[in-house]
C-alpha cells in the first residue's frame, strides 16, 4: 500500500497543486511519485548531471547543435519542476531530454517537428510501463505542420502538455497550443490570479502555477523564473504522477482526469470564455 509523502518548505507551486486553497508551503503527494513513467522534455536540453535528478535524467538527442547539455537553463528548469527530488511534482519519473532550442532559446520548426517525432520513436525503446508524458514549454506563430506533428504523437499514445504562451493573447494564434489534441496550460501567480502575460482561450486545458517558480538550473544550482513555460511542467509532472497511480491511460483520458480533479472557479482576473480550472493532484479530495 502506498503512503503519502509530505515535503515542507516546498516551492509554492507544489503546495498549490496539492491543496484546494492557496497559501500552503507543504507539498502532499502519494509516494508512488510517477514511478514507472517517462517524461520527455522538448526544450533547450537538460543538465543531466544535476544532483537533483538523481541519475534519472537522460539526454536523447540535440537537434540544435552538438553538445549533450543545456547551454540555456530553461530545459533544466522545466525538467526540475516535472521530476527533480526537491522541486518536482513526480519525483520518481524518468526524464528524457530532446534538445530543439539553442543557447538563446531559439530554434526552427523543422527541428521542433523532428523532436516531436523522436519522442514517439524513442519512447518505444524505453521502459515506461505506466505511460509517457511530453512537455513542450515553447511556442511560436501558428504552424499547421507543428500542430499535425503533435496530433500524431498524441494519437500514438503520448500525452502532450504545452505552454499556452506569454503574449497575453488568445492561444488560437500560436503553436503548438492551438492544437486541439495538445493540453494547453496557462499560468497563475500565488494569489490565484491569471498571470498578466498568460495566453488564454476557450480551449485552454487548465491553469497551473507559473510566476516566480523555483527549480533546477544548468549550473547545478537553482533559479526562479516565470512563464507559461513554468506552468506547463507542473501539468506534465501531474500527468506522470497520475499515470503512476492509475497505470496507463490514453492521452484524452489523462486530460479528462486532470480537468476533473482541478479546482473550479478559483482563478481570478481571468479572461472571459477561458475555462476556470486550477490544477490539483487529488491527494486530499
Amino acid at each position: 500500500m502506498a503512503t503519502e509523502g509530505s515535503e515542507s518548505g516546498a516551492p509554492w507551486g507544489l503546495g498549490r497543486i496539492s491543496h484546494r486553497t492557496k497559501g500552503s508551503s507543504t507539498y502532499l503527494y502519494d509516494d508512488t511519485a510517477g514511478a514507472g513513467t517517462c517524461s520527455y522534455i522538448i526544450d533547450t536540453g537538460i543538465h543531466t548531471s544535476h544532483p537533483e535528478f538523481e541519475g534519472r535524467a537522460t539526454f536523447v538527442k540535440n537537434f540544435a547543435g552538438t553538445a549533450l547539455d543545456d547551454d540555456n537553463g530553461h530545459g533544466t528548469h522545466v525538467a526540475g519542476t516535472i521530476g527533480s527530488k526537491t522541486y518536482g511534482v513526480a519525483k520518481k519519473t524518468k526524464l528524457y531530454a530532446i534538445k530543439v532550442l539553442d543557447a538563446d532559446g531559439s530554434g526552427s520548426w523543422s527541428d521542433v517537428i523532428a523532436g516531436i517525432q523522436l519522442s514517439v520513436t524513442d519512447s518505444k525503446t524505453r521502459s515506461c510501463p505506466k505511460g509517457i508524458v511530453v512537455n513542450m514549454s515553447l511556442g511560436g506563430d501558428k504552424s499547421q505542420s507543428v500542430n499535425d506533428a503533435v496530433a500524431s504523437a498524441v494519437d500514438a499514445g503520448l500525452f502532450y502538455a504545452v505552454a499556452a504562451g506569454n503574449e497575453a493573447a488568445d492561444l488560437s494564434t500560436t503553436s503548438p497550443a492551438s492544437e486541439p489534441k495538445a493540453f494547453a496550460v496557462g499560468a497563475t501567480d500565488n494569489t490565484d490570479a491569471m498571470a498578466s502575460f498568460s495566453n488564454y482561450g476557450t480551449t485552454l486545458g487548465v491553469f497551473a502555477p507559473g510566476v516566480d517558480i523555483l527549480s533546477t538550473w544548468n549550473d547545478g544550482k537553482t533559479n526562479t523564473i516565470s512563464g507559461t513555460s513554468m506552468a506547463t511542467p507542473h501539468i506534465t509532472g501531474l500527468g506522470a504522477y497520475l499515470l503512476g497511480l492509475s497505470g496507463k491511460l490514453s492521452p484524452s483520458a489523462l486530460a479528462s482526469k486532470i480537468q476533473s480533479l482541478s479546482t473550479a472557479n478559483s482563478v481570478v482576473s481571468i479572461t472571459a470564455g477561458t475555462p476556470n480550472r486550477l490544477a490539483f493532484n487529488g491527494i486530499s479530495s
